[in-house]
């Protein structure tokens, strides 16, 4: 391998959610009750677009003063809780947005390098593994000299912008925003675009409190799933309900943690509720959500003690195989294949479906521990570093890393299976090196996936990524079957070549031996075998 091997970084217990969020649809909600969540939702969705355009243009100067402010002036037109959940509201999404801008500014600093370099190096000029050669052409390079002053110019800006404390945030969707342009290309109606952008810029979300009635003052659901909203103070006509409240006809049953919820409920711990509509389907949507506390991780051994299952990534399959505490792989090679073409529904399905697949196959083995790759494309999808590359910038881009390592975590806390993530260097690389052809046979065919599973696995179990050298066939101490014994981590020299010491051990005559035919056999003789007979150790042998 050219250049220098980069450091490993350690595996490590993925830790568990911190918070849980399930929702299910207002069944037999009437016409009133639709036209109330409107105006409600119009009304406080107005108030939060105001108070985001003032936190936008504090900017940096913020402080606790300005937000006490801000809220004083929203409770007249909402009511306290409300007013709170709106400035919450929009300090998450101002926070959201300065990390976008921060992402932006870090993809311009690595496409600008990435330019530098290659404008610097000679036309033709080959790459390497670390970095990409020269430009092929004249043209090319004129080209791409451009697009660096371009580069520059909007890394002056957004550099600017980021000193300042300046964001770009659009309430309901920038794409949305732009969709008001290419509405034929789209295929809508200057209607029904407008009946989605004014449904994503409503509000109906509200922050949970422990020890109020049922979790909840302001948007209230009782064990037997009758909802209530606090009106904000414009509205109070509306009420149907002491109070100023306003209690809809239709009732809401939790399928998913629903004992979960109830429990909270009835304990009155805070669950946040938020009400939505879909203007595609037409239902509204109610999704509780609450925050669990932090559970104590298990130690990595005793994850470890039943095995692992290694699990690689791919654009279109999980491919997944089951290895015994020796780090030695058992049985055959599972693959989960999913689609992620389509609308993000669909995508969200499959890899829902792909990996409970995944943990009913895990629960099946008797294993309690999944070893993924710590994957993060955030350098690789540059357009700068893989220009031409448009396949592989495609297949990188879909690949749903961030997505599926977080429901994986999240699905997998439930059924009591722990999440191992470990560096992915060199896995692909070294596991068709050293285990992909010893694995294949006649009846089995083993791919480039199966063996980097493997070598995810023996990664998360502190193993070596290669195999060690086995003796001749005979010399096995099993009698001719397959070897399964493997050294420890900790094994002094485990990744060494064995040593040839002279003796009868090895069948090799020592250099101060006499020659004496009396008590030698001749050369010539075939098949000779040794007085010692070789047992394999599990440990190299040492003087």
């Amino acid at each position: 391998m050219d250049g220098v091997l980069r450091e490993l970084a350690a595996p490590f217990v993925v830790p568990g959610p911190s918070g849980v969020a399930v929702r299910t649809r207002l069944r037999q909600l009437t016409a009133a009750d639709a036209e109330v969540l409107r105006r409600v939702g119009a009304h406080l969705g107005t108030l939060a677009s105001r108070d985001l355009k003032e936190r936008c243009h504090d900017g940096l100067e913020h402080d606790a003063q300005a937000w006490a402010v801000r809220k004083r002036e929203l409770t007249p037109l909402s009511s306290a809780r409300w007013a709170g959940a709106v400035t919450k509201a929009t300090h998450e999404q101002w926070a959201l947005a300065r990390r976008g801008a921060l992402a932006h500014l870090q993809n311009l600093q690595a496409g600008i390098h990435t330019l530098r370099h290659r404008l610097s190096l000679p036309l033709g000029a080959k790459g390497s593994k670390q970095a990409p050669g020269g430009y092929r052409s004249r043209r090319e390079w004129h080209a791409k000299s451009r697009r660096l002053r371009v580069l520059e110019d909007r890394l002056a800006r957004e550099r600017a912008a980021w000193e300042a404390g300046r964001v770009h945030v659009v309430r309901g969707g920038k794409r949305l925003a732009r969709m008001r342009h290419h509405l034929p290309a789209a295929q809508l109606t200057e209607d029904r675009w407008r009946g989605r952008w004014e449904a994503a810029r409503w509000f109906l979300r509200a922050d949970g409190e422990s020890g109020k009635r049922y979790g909840n003052e302001t948007i209230r659901i009782t064990p037997d799933g009758q909802v209530s909203i606090r009106l904000p103070a414009p509205l109070k006509q509306l009420a149907n309900a002491p109070h100023g409240r306003y209690v809809l006809a239709a009732k809401v049953r939790f399928a998913h943690r629903g004992p979960e919820w109830a429990d909270r409920v009835a304990a009155n711990r805070a669950i946040a509720y938020r009400i939505h509509h879909d203007p595609v389907r037409g239902p509204w949507y109610v999704t509780a959500s609450w925050q669990k506390p932090a559970s104590q991780t298990v130690p990595l051994a005793a994850v470890l003690a039943h095995g692992v299952i290694g699990v690689d990534l791919n654009a279109d399959h999980l491919a997944a195989w089951r290895l015994d505490a020796h780090g030695n792989p058992t049985g055959s090679p599972r693959r989960f294949f999913f689609d992620l073409t389509g609308p993000a529904g669909h995508r969200d399905a499959q890899v829902r479906h792909t990996l409970t697949r995944l943990l009913h196959w895990t629960r099946s083995c008797g294993v309690r521990a999944i070893a993924v790759e710590d994957l993060d494309f955030a350098a690789e999808k540059t357009r700068e570093k893989h220009g031409r590359k448009r396949r592989f910038r495609r297949l990188v881009s879909g690949l749903p890393t961030g997505r599926l390592r977080a429901r994986l975590t999240s699905m997998a806390d439930q059924t009591g299976i722990t999440i191992i993530a470990v560096d992915p260097a060199y896995t692909s690389r070294w596991g068709a090196q050293h285990w992909q052809k010893p694995l294949t046979s006649k009846n089995r065919r083993t791919t480039g996936h199966d063996a980097a599973s493997i070598a995810i696995g023996r990664r998360a179990q502190g193993y070596s990524l290669r195999r060690r050298t086995a003796p001749p066939r005979t010399h096995r101490s099993d009698g001719c079957g397959h070897r399964t014994v493997q050294a420890g981590p900790d094994a002094p020299g485990r990744e060494e070549p064995r040593r040839c010491l002279p003796g009868p051990r090895t069948r090799s005559v020592p250099p101060d031996a006499e020659r004496t035919r009396a008590t030698r056999t001749p050369n010539t003789v075939r098949g000779v075998r040794s007085e010692r007979e070789r047992v394999q150790d599990p440990l190299l042998l040492t003087e």
